[in-house]
């Protein structure tokens, strides 16, 4: 078999995708649609921060666990917004050269 690639970041957007609208009650990924924009984000912060935990642990296993978990959450969140793969990856290919001084438009 072999190696995994990031296109399996893809196919699991489109099943998150097409999970929006389902049954809460045969879907986890329904429910978390069912439940609204603030729990989507909820869920997206708890998992930010258990990696955070197993980061500053160092504990690979769960650190690969958990970061699974919080690209989950995170394509939740993009399916939620409307937002897809390829914003992000045009957004990314934009400041890819830039110096890591300079502001972007997001930056705060």
């Amino acid at each position: 078999m072999d190696a995994p690639t990031s296109e399996v970041l893809d196919r699991l957007y489109a099943v998150i995708a097409a999970r929006k609208g389902g049954d809460p009650q045969q879907s986890y990924t329904a429910k978390l649609f069912s439940r609204g924009t603030p729990k989507i984000a909820q869920k997206l912060g708890e998992e930010a921060v258990e990696l955070v935990i197993e980061a500053l642990r160092a504990d690979k296993p769960r650190i690969v666990s958990e970061s699974a978990d919080l690209l989950y959450h995170l394509l939740v969140v993009w399916a939620d917004a409307g937002v897809t793969a390829t914003d992000i990856w045009a957004e990314l290919a934009r400041r890819e050269g830039t110096s890591g001084h300079k502001r972007h438009d997001g930056d705060k």
